[in-house]
């Protein structure tokens, strides 16, 4: 049974005659996994030869078996050399999941602050975005540096040893938004942190280490959008 966010409505529905504003909050989304069914390592790891080893690596990172800063690392060391052109190439490749620019889109009109919190590449966010004609308004996440046109092997940003319940709590303070009024949506290991804050931690088809601290666990964007209007952050259609 998922925990009521502060402020919202006994009952889902908004009953006509009655109709309630949904309370204003901020959603914050994991991507890969979670927005994406992409793996951003994986298909940059595909351009040089390295996708069964990027894949396993995160595969142990998600389960919470090898530390994910780490995993992070040993994956972009792998990307040493990827020329620019190839990099962008595995960035285009990035999609949102059926059903995804929809929620966000409906999360827009209702007045709520959208963020994506993912230790993967802005460039490859932007471009799954872009091609969606779809907005958020934050981004926080790492970059893959380049030095004479290719990717160095490094890799930056404030989600590499930065957790994502700081960013979430940070987030939410600019924003003047309770943290009990935080919705969280993530399916692995390095999700864990902003679920455990947020006011409501929803769990989307999450690793098996990750489940018990989700409110709520959903497998597809359809009964994502179910749980948000039952919990008041979206009105019901119609």
């Amino acid at each position: 049974m998922a925990k009521k966010l502060a402020g919202a409505p006994e009952t889902g529905g908004f009953e006509d005659g009655d109709r309630q504003p949904p309370v204003m909050t901020l959603v914050a989304f994991d991507f890969d996994g979670t927005l994406s069914d992409s793996e951003m390592t994986v298909l940059l790891g595909e351009q040089c030869g390295a996708a069964d080893e990027m894949d396993a690596i995160t595969r142990r990172a998600m389960n919470d078996e090898i530390p994910y800063a780490r995993s992070l690392r040993e994956r972009c060391r792998l990307l040493e050399g990827l020329p620019r052109e190839r990099a962008e190439a595995a960035f285009g490749r990035v999609e949102l999941r059926p059903g995804a620019p929809a929620v966000i889109e409906a999360l827009n009109r209702a007045g709520h602050t959208t963020a994506i919190l993912t230790g993967g590449f802005e460039r490859g966010v932007e471009r799954a975005l872009e091609a969606e004609g779809v907005l958020v308004d934050t981004i926080v996440s790492n970059r893959l540096p380049m030095a004479d046109g290719a990717l160095t092997g490094a890799v930056e940003g404030p989600l590499i040893e930065g957790t994502k319940d700081d960013a979430l709590v940070k987030l939410a303070g600019t924003q003047n938004v309770p943290m009990g009024e935080t919705v969280a949506v993530g399916d692995g290991a390095n999700d864990l942190p902003m679920l455990e804050v947020a006011g409501l931690a929803i769990g989307f088809a999450p690793k098996p280490r990750v489940e018990p601290a989700c409110d709520v666990v959903v497998d597809t964007m359809t009964e994502l959008r179910e749980v948000l209007v039952e919990e008041g952050v979206l009105p019901a259609e119609g």
